[in-house]
Parts: structure tokens; C-alpha cells; sequence
């Protein structure tokens, strides 16, 4: 099977030009099929905050609205998405900036309300795995924001590394997946406070050792689940760090399989 690579960013590195131009040269180098998901939550709370717009999160998780999916909707598939295509296009990447609801490629239910009423956030249910691919194999290279569908008109907030990790599910059908989640640490950390201190494989094994350690704890158990869920998912390699590890170069960042 063909390689595929799916690249994450979040927000500190969309907020940084520097950072962005830096990153997005990196990923345009990258070789092979490729596809890139943001998201964009900092610059969502600022233009909130200037349309004078509370912005309410519950441990972390941004409530979503009417008015506050109007506003992602302008951020997350406007100004960032197209910001980010109209980088790639000046680094001869053909991209092409998506939501979810764009060839029906992403549908996902509401979320229910149990204790916490989100909103309008949706729950990723299907990926459209083959509508994709007739954009890569027409070299295309897919960039998606945080917003999917549900299939009757509504679009739904969704969180990016969620897209991310069923995207990659889904195109692992077709394709050898990896997926690269970007952030600022150098990957998954021994000792929060050094930031060398990565542990640079993580499999079923490790991983519950290092919970029972408690180094991984937190803001980190969440992605390490849904991590280990993409690969039970048929996802082949997850990577784990700063930008730089999407160089040849640099090997200091965490690598989990199963």
C-alpha cells in the first residue's frame, strides 16, 4: 500500500507567523500523499471576544452556540483555513481548504447532552474515505478545519484531533496512514519539566506502564486513548512532537504503534 501522511496543527503554531511559515514550508516538503487538519481555537476566542461574544469552555472544551459556530465557521473555515491553502499554493503545494460538509466528506451526530450541554459540536460517525481520494489522486492536497456536518444543513464544531485520527481511520482503507500530531513539546515527556526527556516509543505495552507511573496523566490521556483507538482502527504509525519531526533530520520526538 501507498503512503499516506496526515499532519495536525494546532493553534500556538497557527498564531506564530513565523512558526506557520516555518511549519507549512516543512509540511509542503514533506514526500507523498499528504493531508493537513488545523484548528484554530485561539484566533476563534479573539474575534469572539471582539464581536464582543463570551467565550465558555468546560475543562477545556470550547461551548459551542449559535452565535460562537458563526463565528468558528468565519475563523476555522475562512480566515485560517484560506490562509493557510493561500501559503501552500506559494510553496507549489496544490491544497485545497475543506470542512466536513464539502463533498460530504466528514459527517458526524450532535453531540447528546448528558451532564454538559456542548452545543453544537459533532461527534465524527463517517469519513468518506473514497471522495477523498479522488482529490489526492488528482494531486490535490486536502486541508481541513475543525467544522464537519451532520447531514440535514447543519454544520457541527468538531475537535481537530478527532478529525484527525478518524480521517486517518478511514483512509487507511486505501493507504499506509501515519499521522503526525504537532504541538510545542518534543513528544511525550518522562519528566514534564525537561523537556528532553522524551520517550520516543510508546506501544500497548509501554503505554499501560506508563500510566501506572503516572506520566502520562491528564491533558495527554485523551490523545493517548484516541491515539490507541486510531490504531486499533487499522491507523499504521502515530507521531508525536514539534514541527521539526516532520524532517528527516530529527528523530527526538514520540513514535506510538501497537
Amino acid at each position: 500500500m501507498e503512503k499516506l501522511s496526515i499532519v495536525k496543527i494546532g493553534g500556538n503554531i497557527i498564531e506564530d507567523e513565523t512558526s506557520l511559515k516555518a511549519f507549512l514550508k516543512l509540511f509542503s516538503n514533506l514526500e507523498g500523499k499528504k493531508i493537513l487538519v488545523h484548528g484554530g481555537g485561539k484566533r476563534a476566542t479573539l474575534v469572539a471576544s471582539k464581536l464582543g461574544i463570551e467565550s465558555k469552555m468546560i475543562n477545556g472544551r470550547r461551548i459551542t452556540d449559535a452565535e460562537t459556530l458563526e463565528v468558528i465557521t468565519m475563523v476555522y473555515g475562512g480566515l485560517v483555513n484560506k490562509n493557510i491553502v493561500a501559503k501552500l499554493q506559494a510553496l507549489n503545494t496544490n491544497a485545497i481548504g475543506l470542512t466536513g460538509a464539502d463533498i460530504n466528506s466528514i459527517a458526524s451526530d450532535k453531540r447528546p447532552v448528558k451532564e454538559i450541554d456542548f452545543g453544537f459540536v459533532g461527534d465524527v460517525k463517517q469519513v468518506a474515505h473514497e471522495s477523498i481520494d479522488k482529490l489526492i489522486q488528482a494531486d490535490f492536497t486536502p486541508v481541513f478545519c475543525a467544522i464537519t456536518h451532520d447531514g440535514n444543513g447543519q454544520l457541527l464544531n468538531t475537535n481537530a484531533d478527532t478529525i484527525t485520527s478518524q480521517v486517518a481511520v478511514g483512509m487507511s482503507h486505501l493507504y499506509k496512514t501515519s499521522i503526525y500530531y504537532c504541538f510545542e513539546l518534543n513528544g511525550v515527556l518522562e519528566d514534564i519539566n525537561d523537556k528532553n526527556s522524551v520517550v520516543k516509543h510508546i506501544n500497548s505495552k509501554t503505554y499501560k506502564e506508563l500510566l501506572e507511573k503516572g506520566i502520562i496523566a491528564d491533558g495527554m490521556l485523551p490523545k493517548l486513548e484516541n491515539c490507541f483507538d486510531a490504531l486499533n482502527n487499522g491507523v499504521n504509525t502515530i507521531n508525536m512532537g514539534n514541527t521539526s519531526m516532520l524532517t528527516q533530520e530529527n528523530d527526538n520526538f514520540t513514535t506510538i504503534t501497537l
